[in-house]
């Protein structure tokens, strides 16, 4: 019998899962909640599925086994313990939330409710990053001991006035970190292991017309002993690069850049070229570049590059589900991306460098140095 699945939030990259979701045999999308009864029903419209006004009637009504999380980022939480205090098990739009304390939330929900978490990062499937992270595992760079990460984008103001919470630290959750850099702040801390401290700045470079960062940079140094740099930015006309790269310890680099030219924008864009390596020095290996990238240029051109990477992660949650097992992308993996965001606003508020693990700040109340 297939899965049944809802989806809670009817944004933009909602539009996204849900193309994805009817391409799965495994599945059935059967309905959809939203704060805002227009856009439930364009997918009403769109998919022939119900809306519902509550969460809790909505999952108990069709049996929703699987919910996915597209609200807004603070908004994360609570729809996600009511689907699983309701019995859905729930994949949640990255990032996990925009504060640990709702990170922590949502965990002791689905420890309590044994309910299976997981967050969207699926980036983790393009072939580029499938190949760096089996050359890391079986050692080829040595131990990864100098990660760097480059995101150089652009969002001008329509994107900003496309909908009314983008841009508001209380509505948003943050900029460019919390926004577009998870899924390159993901990769990194994948890549690399865990984190022992961060030292970081943001700022809004050129986009006075929204409260949130357009820029963010920061060092690292993980628990393996290795360093790492990050820059992030949204503040480069029309969009460059974003890249991630390993240097290893013997000397060897594994390298690729997931997004080039202008940046995807879910319902405004399409993705502007296909993701590729740009280094590898692993010793025998330099010269199969160039044929591994033209494999998976001709793999990516073959499928709809909007929707397949969704559809791995999807089928993944839902195998998690059915063969009870955990998600390749669980919560406690998504806390890591926030976990790292949310030092790097911290470092620049205490001028200092900030220690791992974080915990949530309970006796104050400026979002963690955002306001």
């Amino acid at each position: 019998m297939p899965i049944n699945v809802a989806i809670i939030g009817c944004a933009k990259i909602a539009h996204l899962h849900a193309k994805a979701i009817i391409q799965i045999p495994e599945l059935s999308f059967k309905a959809v909640w939203s704060r805002t009864p227009e856009s439930a029903q364009k997918f009403v419209d769109e998919y022939g599925v119900k809306s519902y006004a509550s969460i809790p009637e909505m999952i108990h009504a069709e049996n929703i086994q699987m919910a996915v999380i597209c609200t807004a980022h603070p908004y994360h939480a609570d729809p996600a313990i009511q689907a699983m205090e309701a019995g859905a098990h729930v994949l949640i739009e990255k990032p996990l939330a925009s504060t640990l304390q709702d990170c922590d939330r949502i965990i002791e929900a689905s420890h309590r409710t044994r309910r299976k978490t997981g967050v969207i990062s699926q980036r983790r499937y393009y072939q580029p990053i499938v190949r760096m992270k089996k050359a890391i595992d079986e050692g080829k760079i040595g131990t990864p001991a100098l990660g760097t990460i480059q995101m150089l984008g652009w969002r001008d103001r329509s994107y900003f006035e496309s909908d009314a919470w983008r841009g508001s630290w209380t509505m948003e959750g943050g900029g460019v970190m919390v926004n577009q850099a998870p899924h390159p702040l993901d990769l990194l801390q994948w890549l690399m292991g865990d984190i022992d401290e961060v030292f970081g700045y943001w700022s809004n470079l050129n986009h006075p017309y929204i409260e949130v960062e357009d820029t963010a940079v920061a060092v690292i140094r993980f628990k393996n002993g290795g360093l790492g740099n990050i820059l992030v930015s949204n503040s480069q006309k029309p969009g460059i690069y974003g890249k991630v790269h390993i240097h290893g310890s013997n000397g060897a680099t594994v390298g690729a850049q997931p997004e080039g030219g202008a940046m995807f924008i879910a319902g405004k864009t399409t993705i502007a070229e296909p993701p590729k390596l740009d280094l590898w020095t692993v010793p025998g290996e330099e010269h199969l570049m160039e044929e591994w990238n033209k494999a998976d240029s001709d793999e990516f051109h073959s499928v709809d590059s909007m929707t397949w990477y969704f559809k791995q992660q999807l089928i993944d949650f839902a195998e998690a589900i059915q063969y009870d097992r955990q998600p390749i992308v669980t919560a406690e993996e998504g806390r890591k991306t926030v976990e790292l965001f949310t030092a790097i606003y911290r470092s620049q508020r205490d001028g200092k460098p900030i220690k791992f693990p974080l915990q949530p700040e309970y006796d104050r109340d400026d979002m963690d140095g955002r306001l």
